[in-house]
This record gives C-alpha cells, sequence and structure tokens, in this order.
C-alpha cells in the first residue's frame, strides 16, 4: 500500500506540474470585513493565495483568525469585502461537523448531493456505493446515522462533498472532535482519496502536526486581521505518520513561529 500511495502522489505532482499555470482556486487581495457595535471590524486583510490542481493545502492560524471565513469566501458562501477570489467551478465544504440528515440512510445523505450535482436517478445508488467503497464503507449504504461511528459519519460526509463533482475540496477542521487513533486512520484514508481523485485540498485547522502531516504547503495566517504570515512548502514525502521525525522538526519550527504571531497580537 505504502507503494502505491507513493506513486499515486509523486504523480499527482506530475500531473500539476504538466497544469503549470492554471489554478483551482485564486485569491487576490481579499479582505473582508464586518460591522460591529464599535464599528466596522477588520477580519481579514490583503490575502493573496494560489492553489494549483492537484495540490493539497493546509490553512494554519491561532483561533479567530479568520481561517473559516477565508474558507467561506472561498467557497462563495460570503463575499469578500475586497479583492476577488476565482475558483475552478464551485467547491465543494466538509464541515467539522457531519451535518447528516439523520432521518436519511448513509446512502440516502449521498444521492441527495448527487441529484443536487445532476445525476440522473437511475445512476445515484450505484455512484452512492462507489464513494462508499472509496472512503472504505462498503455496505454501509442502508445504514443510519445513529448506527455509524463518529469516524463513520464523517467518511460518509466526505463521500457526500465528492459526490457534489468538486475539483476544489474545501475542509474545515474535519477531524477535530475525533479521537486520536480515528482521526490518524482518518488521516491515511484522505491521503489516499486525494491521490487516486486528484482533487484540490484546502483544509483548514489548528493543529499544526495535522497540517503537517497532511499537506505539500502549510500556510500560516496571522492573529486578526488575517494576513498571511508566512509559508511552508513540505518535501516529506508520503505516507506521513504524525510521529515521524521530519513531520516532528517541522511542526516545532511552525509552532514557534505561530506562537510568536499570538504573542505580536497580544493573544493567549
Amino acid at each position: 500500500m505504502t507503494t502505491t500511495l507513493t506513486a499515486a502522489v509523486e504523480a499527482a505532482g506530475a500531473a500539476r506540474t504538466t497544469a503549470a499555470g492554471a489554478c483551482a482556486a485564486r485569491l487576490a487581495h481579499v479582505s473582508k470585513s464586518f460591522a460591529g457595535p464599535a464599528g466596522s471590524q477588520l477580519v481579514l486583510d490583503d490575502i493573496s493565495l494560489d492553489i494549483a490542481p492537484g495540490e493539497f493545502v493546509t490553512l494554519l492560524g491561532a483561533s479567530g483568525c479568520g481561517k473559516s471565513t477565508l474558507l467561506n469566501l472561498v467557497a462563495h458562501l460570503d463575499e469578500p469585502s475586497a479583492g476577488a477570489i476565482a475558483t475552478d467551478g464551485r467547491p465543494a465544504l466538509m464541515f467539522q461537523e457531519h451535518a447528516l440528515f439523520p432521518w436519511l440512510s448513509a446512502g440516502k445523505n449521498i444521492e441527495l448531493a448527487l441529484r443536487l450535482a445532476g445525476v440522473a436517478r437511475g445512476e445515484r445508488r450505484t455512484r452512492a456505493e462507489e464513494l462508499l467503497e472509496l472512503v472504505r464503507l462498503k455496505g454501509a449504504y442502508g445504514k443510519r446515522v445513529h448506527e455509524l461511528s463518529g469516524g463513520m459519519r464523517q467518511r460518509v460526509a466526505l463521500a457526500r462533498a465528492l459526490a457534489q463533482d468538486s475539483r476544489l475540496l474545501l475542509m474545515d477542521e474535519p477531524f477535530a472532535a475525533l479521537d486520536a487513533i480515528t482521526r490518524d486512520v482518518l488521516h491515511e484514508e484522505l491521503i489516499r482519496i486525494w491521490a487516486e481523485t486528484g482533487l484540490s485540498v484546502l483544509f483548514v485547522t489548528h493543529n499544526v502536526r495535522e497540517a503537517v502531516r497532511l499537506a505539500e504547503r502549510v500556510v500560516l495566517l496571522s492573529s486578526r486581521p488575517g494576513r498571511i504570515a508566512r509559508q511552508w512548502t513540505v518535501d516529506i514525502p508520503q505516507p506521513r505518520r504524525i510521529e515521524d521525525m521530519a513531520v516532528a522538526e517541522l511542526s516545532v519550527e511552525i509552532t514557534e513561529e505561530l506562537r510568536g504571531e499570538i504573542r505580536r497580537h497580544g493573544r493567549h
């Protein structure tokens, strides 16, 4: 499996090189303000960021720095106050909470997304079962949400996001509520699916080791207003483990930078 995954990741990188110049998402001088009791509050300031086709980027920062706000802007759920955002089609979005409909089975939750994506009725069950198999839930089509563990629910939520037939997957701390072992397993599964599908991924987290374990590039936001403070290219071969020495060493470097940003902005 390790050899297969490494080959798939390398192939994705080669495809991305071929597509050089294209962007899955492009943010140009994006700012966002919200009205508050004391007047307008600047949350994001002058963010410029390109995500290449097939690239896996993690967005890291302290709580309240605007990570989720930025993800909502890329998802076109809100509009920037300044600047422009362009994406390759409409992105798919996966949240920390699975947000599955409890009165529907796992398969029917996925079929709902397929219907909204325009898939013909006669093709939906087959496609839903294929997506469940992709996330290692073969045979779970008829299971209700209450019959699924937390990790299984997030797998269904991932399958539902994939059903939207988008080339850009946005993930807002999707594994934060899971126990460490389940999270570790889902990290492996996400990297496998990313390599197999060639999706572009923008993954929001506050967990430095998670960011390093998953990403090809880590983007650090400063505290409010959120600005891009620094970026790192992660050259550690996949598959990675959270406890790998190279992951730990880069995590220490990024953590020190994050601490500096928090100190500079007086946030604890």
